[in-house]
């Protein structure tokens, strides 16, 4: 997917305007909206080709800082034991750890924002119980405001949609701009494997009789295909739609200057400065579908006996190819601690350099909703007088 920039962000009655001079919003509906801007505040009205447009004025700095969340102790878990295996669980710490200062405001905000009620949930439900207490009190006409809840549910999703989000815009220069479009190019090759996995636990083989019963192996992995995409977490609007990584239940998304882990309704931040990516070749005894991809560097039997040829004892041993496939494990001092295995190998590395790139860059300049909220606020009190359009 090439990488591309939005030059505008709809959120609710909000659009955030995006060019080379900075950040733009305005609010409103079609014929009235009042904005804000690199060039100070104004207010535009008008329809039919007939369009008032008036300044006014300079925009200000406020800022404000919403409580930090705190962080979650979180227990490791051992997974059920499989016979002559102990399976230990893989996974990431709490992303209430997972926490780079240099984007605490940040977390504030998304996380915050993300603790308001739903008022998709509220508007709905409110109007469906009002519906029953209408059927009570009118009869069959109280049916008619059960016909208010669909409406009502779709006038909450759109009140959420700017009020429980925070609008991020990037202006990257041209050199960051390179650097993250081959973080997207190096992402791109990855997707493209015809095997992606996420490692969710695994074991050492501890005994002979188990190592007969699994073709071989010296260790045994749980794995589940995994996403890559472009997308970004529900709780953001941006003009850059990053690269995702599925890891189980939580997300990850390489944004360009850092990286957000989701984990249901709660986001962390991990700086490219603290994310470790190594990667090594796996050889992995396929007793799936083979991917398409993937090399074949042999084979062994499903019940081997101890010089590595089939065991006799056993009618339907047969012959199981083994994939050279490729991990990739992620990790970082806050917490996370991530396996993603490839069934092509030489993708890993690109991404992984392009990614520590940028590191020691200053993050990208991103501006969010409240501010430019705040901004416009203070100017609304001297707006003008419209004039009144008389057509015929």
């Amino acid at each position: 997917m090439p990488f591309y920039f939005r030059k505008s962000v709809s959120a609710g009655p909000f659009r955030f305007n995006f060019s080379k001079g900075g950040v733009g919003l305005s609010v409103g509906v079609r014929g009235l909206r009042f904005g804000t801007g690199p060039r100070g505040h104004y207010v535009h009205a008008g329809r039919n080709g007939f369009y008032y447009r008036a300044s006014l004025g300079r925009a200000g700095q406020p800022t404000t800082t919403p409580d930090a969340d705190r962080p979650r102790s979180r227990v490791p878990l051992l997974v059920p034991d499989e016979p002559g295996v102990k399976m230990v669980d893989i996974e990431s710490g709490d992303v209430g750890s997972m926490r780079d200062e240099a984007f605490g405001d940040l977390l504030d905000e998304i996380n915050t924002k993300q603790r308001l009620p739903r008022l998709a949930t509220i508007l709905g439900l409110g109007t469906a119980a009002l519906g029953v207490g209408a059927c009570f009190a009118l009869g069959t006409p109280g049916l008619v405001v059960f016909f208010l809840v669909l409406p009502a549910w779709a006038l909450g999703l759109w009140l959420d949609s700017y009020r429980r989000a925070t609008v991020l815009f990037y202006d990257l220069d041209d050199e960051i701009e390179q650097i993250y479009t081959d973080v997207t190019a190096s992402f791109d090759a990855i997707s493209a494997c015809a095997g992606k996995w996420h490692i969710e636990a695994g074991g050492t083989v501890e005994d002979i009789t188990t190592w007969k019963r699994n073709a071989g192996a010296s260790h045994l992995v749980r794995k589940k295909s995994t996403a890559l995409a472009y997308k970004l977490p529900r709780v953001v609007k941006s003009n850059v739609t990053p690269p995702s990584l599925g890891v189980g239940r939580q997300v990850i998304y390489f944004m360009p200057d850092v990286a957000l882990v989701e984990d249901g309704n709660r986001i962390g931040a991990v700086g490219y400065g603290d994310l470790n990516i190594a990667w090594h070749a796996s050889n992995f005894i396929e007793e799936g579908k083979v991917p398409r991809d993937s090399h074949i560097i042999g084979y062994t039997w499903k019940h081997p006996n101890r010089s590595g040829g089939p065991d006799r004892r056993f009618k339907d041993n047969y012959q199981i190819p083994i994939c050279e496939y490729e991990a990739m494990h992620l990790t970082s001092d806050s917490g996370v601690n991530e396996i993603v295995e490839l069934s092509h190998t030489g993708l890993v590395e690109p991404f992984a350099r392009a990614l520590k790139s940028l590191q020691p860059r200053e993050k990208a300049t991103h501006s969010t909703r409240d501010v430019l909220l705040q901004q416009l606020s203070q100017r609304l009190s001297n707006l003008p007088p419209l004039p009144v359009n008389q057509t015929q």
